[in-house]
């Protein structure tokens, strides 16, 4: 039996509230976290994410009491990411009622963190979130993607909510974060994010088909069809959106109905 595909709306959290920008920038308000998730949870979906966006720029931690909130109220697994720089930080969110972390910057800057973390709280706590971009500049070790448009670029990993190049590829990354024990992969494309020209297939396609665990598809939805080629196309497990949810363009039911109908398989 085929494991389900997922829909997991992604709230990103600022100050409290959920925002919604372009590549990470034009930051727009797009409501209460708890009210929004509270909705996806009505639609059917599969699991919420929350991200607090700023925690890492700011060096400061997680928004508890928003976690308290929504963990009081849904029905459905909340990963929580945002500033996690410890242990401890992550025994205070999984404790606030989340079921999963998202590191991403920190897991960068200290990679003994995703083993630590699977070690202490089983893999299945662990997401390991990984923001790219392409890189037309070739060189030696880093993976080789062919684009659409027949360039050949390498993804490479960016932190501080993609204000930081790294150097690193994100393939090898991917692979190196399932070695440590990370449960899934968040693969955010900075190329489509906020675009709503659909996901980013080709890095998608290439780190899913790398790893051996799930690949959470991140960036750029517009359309229904955009969720069926992330799955049909990009080979994701799960496919994660914000502003067609958020701005009530689409419903999560609405795009499981579509994909059911494409001969997708979907908890409906």
């Amino acid at each position: 039996m085929a494991l389900t595909k997922r829909i997991i709306p992604c709230l990103d959290i600022k100050n409290g509230r959920v925002v919604k920008g372009t590549h990470f920038e034009g930051l727009r308000d797009a409501g209460d976290p708890v009210e929004l998730a509270a909705r996806y949870n009505e639609q059917g979906a599969d699991e919420v994410v929350f991200l607090d966006i700023t925690a890492s720029k700011e060096g400061r931690g997680t928004i508890i009491p928003v976690i308290e909130r929504a963990a009081d109220e849904l029905f459905l697994p909340l990963t929580v990411g945002g500033g996690i720089r410890t242990l401890d930080d992550i025994t205070r969110i999984l404790r606030a009622g989340a079921d999963k972390v998202s590191i991403n910057t920190s897991a960068v800057d200290d990679p003994t963190l995703i083993t630590r973390a699977a070690e202490r709280f089983g893999t299945q706590c662990v997401v390991v979130a990984i923001d790219v971009r392409a890189n037309p500049a070739m060189k030696d070790g880093a993976t080789p993607i062919s684009l659409p448009d027949g360039r050949t670029v390498w993804y490479e990993v960016v932190t501080m909510g993609g204000s930081h190049p790294t150097g690193i590829d994100a393939v090898r990354w991917a692979k190196e974060v399932e070695e440590r024990g990370a449960g899934e992969i968040l693969l955010t494309s900075m190329e489509t994010d906020g675009t709503k020209n659909g996901f980013d297939i080709p890095v998608t396609r290439a780190v899913s088909e790398s790893v051996g665990i799930p690949v959470i598809a991140s960036g750029g939805v517009g359309t229904l069809e955009h969720f069926r080629e992330g799955f049909a196309l990009g080979k994701a497990d799960a496919c994660l959106a914000a502003s067609v949810f958020h701005y009530g363009e689409m419903t999560v039911s609405q795009v499981k109905e579509y994909l059911a109908g494409q001969g997708i398989q979907v908890r409906l």
